[in-house]
């Protein structure tokens, strides 16, 4: 799976998912010179780049991708995770989702984890 951690997403959980799969692909907001930018635009750029988004923004993300897909436009997913789950319980529930499942399950679907 192709990865976006929100600006917000906890960094502790990024370097425990390399860790436990160093090869995994997944890039931080910050990373790709996304950082302060609004939700809408954080949307469009994983869609242009077939990224399901990590973040804990329960919020205000979720309503925006739900405006996405009422208009026609896509989402390869949004994965959102409570805040105050533990680094190494949110770790294994994000690593079984994909050992568990491809990419394409998740377009268009905003999910809460854990499931």
């Amino acid at each position: 799976m192709r990865l976006l951690a929100d600006e917000n997403f906890n960094g502790d959980i990024v370097r425990a998912l390399l860790l436990r799969q160093p090869d995994l692909d997944i890039v931080r907001v910050q990373d790709v010179g996304l950082a302060g930018v609004g939700d809408p635009d954080i949307l469009a750029w994983a869609a242009a780049n077939d990224r399901i988004i990590l973040t804990h923004d329960r919020a205000t993300l979720p309503d925006y991708a739900y405006e996405r897909l009422a208009v026609g436009k896509g989402t390869p997913g949004v994965f959102i995770l409570n805040d105050r789950l533990p680094v190494g319980h949110a770790t294994r529930e994000i690593l079984l989702m994909i050992a568990c499942s491809e990419q394409p399950e998740w377009r268009d679907r905003v999910v809460y984890l854990p499931l």
